[in-house]
């Protein structure tokens, strides 16, 4: 009796997704974005235990900030690579522009939100790329352009403040720390949930989709395939003719960039370098000469007569209140004549009599409005103890 053969398992068929360059670019995309992380958020968190780790982790201050340029360089080219990859694609191909987001992935969105609350029957059914997918491209659009101006403006402060106010450098650094924490709590909310929890989706590292994940993520697309109307043929002649237009154009637009990455990287060298302290005992600053105390106005020169100067002293003392016009007290200072005239509590000043004179009394007593110094209560006792003389 012959044994039956048993027939051979039918691999399940694969569909190309993405093409090794566009992997490539993702995975060093991958990298940049997640040095960037690693690097940026210590410098935005500085005073915390993590931040001091991470930063002691990668060789100090000065290395992370090295590293972290060198991933901002790297995402910088990956731009460029995508600016003219995309250029490419529509110009020379005439490919679809299925990445722009349109009123469908509206719908798409709600009918997913209904289904996933079971109030839809079916899930959306989608093309070449998904609401979802489209959602997070056009984020990272947003957010490297962000990440990108704000960037530049920290790296080139002194080029930024020829056209725009000082106040915008710590705006960029405020909207560069915040959309860089932004991003990293999408890709660990969003996107991990999105491809590597809810369904592993490993087409980005081997660039091929089964029939049945095609059948579950993208059923539209597959029907495109299946007629053969997913992707668009180019006749070689047309295709040489629109490779031969845009490649030197394309060349141009990459020198133009290529430089002002350049420029970017190298235009100043602003930042400060963090250097160790200096130990010694030889104090910071130390004056050669000490502060000198000011000096005080000379005081001029009076002599013990009311027209030589006491006169003068009672009327910038007493004068504010006991004027011709106030007369606080019935008592006035504007003259000889008044000050001893006294007021209506009697006279304020007792010629020969300097310890009797209710004047010196209320001035040794203190608290008056206008107060005399030590110097100028004993120059007007002595002026009073004298006679107190007109001329």
């Amino acid at each position: 009796m012959s044994k039956k053969q048993s027939a051979p398992v039918q691999q399940p068929r694969q569909y190309e997704r993405f093409h090794w360059a566009q992997r490539v670019a993702h995975a060093l995309l991958l990298v940049s974005f997640t040095t960037l992380g690693l690097t940026g958020l210590p410098q935005k968190y500085p005073a915390t235990g993590w931040a001091g780790a991470m930063i002691k982790f990668f060789g100090g201050i000065e290395t992370t900030r090295f590293i972290h340029h060198v991933a901002a360089g790297i995402l910088m080219l990956l731009t460029i690579y995508h600016i003219l990859d995309i250029g490419y694609k529509l110009f020379v191909r005439h490919d679809r522009m299925s990445m722009l987001p349109a009123l469908q992935d509206l719908k798409d969105g709600i009918q997913a939100f209904l289904y996933n609350l079971g109030f839809g029957k079916r899930r959306p059914q989608m093309g070449r790329y998904t609401f979802e997918e489209k959602m997070e491209y056009w984020a990272l659009v947003w957010g490297t352009v962000i990440m990108g101006i704000s960037g530049f403006m920290m790296w080139n402060p002194l080029a930024t403040v020829r056209l725009l106010p000082g106040e915008i450098i710590p705006a960029a650094k405020a909207a560069h720390g915040g959309e860089a924490l932004l991003a990293v709590l999408a890709i660990i909310v969003w996107h991990m949930y999105g491809v590597h929890l809810r369904r592993f989706n490993k087409s980005m590292w081997t660039g091929k989709m089964s029939e049945e994940e095609m059948l579950h993520e993208h059923p539209l697309e597959l029907a495109d395939i299946k007629v053969g109307l997913a992707e668009r043929r180019v006749e070689p002649g047309l295709l040489r003719r629109r490779r031969a237009i845009y490649y030197p154009v394309a060349g141009i637009l990459a020198a133009a960039m290529l430089l002002g990455v350049y420029g970017f990287v190298n235009g100043e060298k602003t930042a400060i370098t963090t250097v160790p302290p200096i130990a010694s005992a030889v104090p910071i600053y130390v004056p050669q000469t000490p502060t000198p105390i000011p000096t005080s106005l000379p005081t001029p020169e009076i002599t013990l007569t009311w027209d030589g100067g006491i006169g003068a002293l009672f009327q910038a003392k007493c004068g504010t209140c006991h004027n011709e016009t106030t007369k606080l007290g019935q008592l006035s200072f504007a003259s000889y004549a008044d000050a001893l005239l006294g007021g209506k509590d009697g006279a304020m000043i007792l010629p020969g009599d300097a310890s009797g004179s209710p004047l010196i009394q209320k001035q040794q007593a203190g608290g008056h409005g206008g107060q005399f110094s030590a110097e100028e209560l004993e120059m007007a006792g002595r002026w009073i103890a004298a006679g107190a003389p007109e001329k």
